[in-house]
């Protein structure tokens, strides 16, 4: 007989406002479907989505359904798994597949179905895993992490993290594909409390089998903590955890790892190149050259996004930067050119009105 559940993080934000107060948004819902068939959710008007296993949107909200399923891994790497979906698969050993107890709930007619002891882990602010299935998804491991970034007054189980370091001794997190550690980057590091992903990363061992040119220190974490209160945008948060890196070839390093979009590498790699320059630029000739070097006036938000960065790393007064790019982005190119008949002296031109202008709000 079908039997639709309400699955997953929706069930256990529900808790976590009810039990802890927190707020939290009212997410999608999941729902899994124990004892149908593919055959009969596309007679009842489901539209079928699902690649590696059934996945069907409902015909009035578009939720998805997923039929309950067991998986078995039988190849290395994140597709290789073995999915079973028959009907007679059961709702607890659906649950069972699931990475977090606080994961592995599902409520019908409000009725809560909590067989791995989700809620009482709610209860004690524990992030704990479900099974030794958890070992079959390295992803995982970063997973607990970002969920401790998201929930800071959780803490991981011994256990787990005594499974997460095993699986990094034996290995088994080299699978671990660049793009998928990027997506749970993403999302971790812009919580409230990153430091705390990535100190879950450093004590199971993750990060240095990932980043080992890259040193987390205290500093380093209240600085990320810093750029979380401050509302910093994702590059501005990858440019204050890396401002320390010791060179170029530790960058590339890092972002062979973790495949970032183009836009974090850029500030990073800007960031970089220009830190010092930026903290010893006092006279008008270096602070034009670092206007220059940063094309602040043709790309003024990436510029201001790497005073972010510095204002946190360095502490440094970016409102004169600001104003001073204001000023300069005021000079009109275009008219000092046109007056000049000499066409090779327009540069030397514009660079001299630029400087004025430097001096002027100096």
């Amino acid at each position: 007989m079908k039997k639709i559940y309400s699955v997953g993080g929706w069930v256990r934000d529900h808790y976590l406002r009810e039990i802890h107060h927190l707020d939290l948004p009212e997410g999608d819902r999941d729902w899994v479907v124990v004892g149908a068939t593919p055959e009969e959710m596309l007679r009842e008007g489901y539209q079928s989505v699902g690649k590696d296993f059934p996945v069907f949107l409902h015909p009035k909200t578009h939720e998805e359904y997923a039929l309950a399923r067991l998986e078995r891994k039988v190849a290395p790497g994140y597709h290789g798994f073995e999915f079973n979906t028959a009907a007679t698969v059961t709702l607890e050993e659906d649950l069972s597949r699931r990475d977090l107890t606080i994961n592995a709930m599902a409520m019908a007619d409000g009725q809560l179905f909590d067989p791995y002891g989700g809620l009482e882990d709610i209860r004690r602010c524990q992030l704990r895993h479900v099974s030794l299935a958890f070992k079959e998804d390295p992803v995982r491991i970063l997973r607990v992490a970002r969920f401790n970034a998201r929930f800071p007054q959780f803490t991981v189980a011994q256990e787990t993290m005594a499974l997460m370091q095993e699986m990094v001794h034996d290995g088994e997190a080299d699978a671990l594909v660049a793009e998928r550690v990027f997506q749970e980057f993403r999302k971790g590091l812009m919580e409230n409390r990153p430091s705390l992903m990535l100190d879950i990363l450093s004590r199971c061992g993750l990060w240095f089998r990932l980043f080992p040119s890259i040193i987390l220190t205290r500093e380093v974490l209240h600085r990320l903590d810093e750029s979380a209160k401050r509302g910093c945008s994702l590059s501005e948060r990858f440019a204050v955890l890396l401002g320390d890196a010791p060179d170029r070839e530790a960058l590339d390093h890092f972002f062979q790892a973790l495949r970032s979009p183009a836009e974090v590498t850029d500030l990073v790699y800007l960031t970089h190149r220009n830190r010092s320059a930026i903290l010893s630029a006092k006279d008008p000739e270096s602070i034009l050259d670092v206007v220059e070097k940063c094309d602040v006036l043709r790309r003024p938000q990436r510029f201001e996004s790497l005073l972010n960065a510095l204002k946190i790393l360095d502490n440094i007064n970016i409102d004169s930067w600001l104003m001073m790019e204001k000023h300069l982005s005021r000079i009109n190119a275009g008219l000092i050119a046109r007056s000049q008949n000499d066409k090779s002296k327009i540069p030397a031109a514009i660079r001299q009105a630029r400087l004025q202008v430097i001096k002027e709000v100096l």
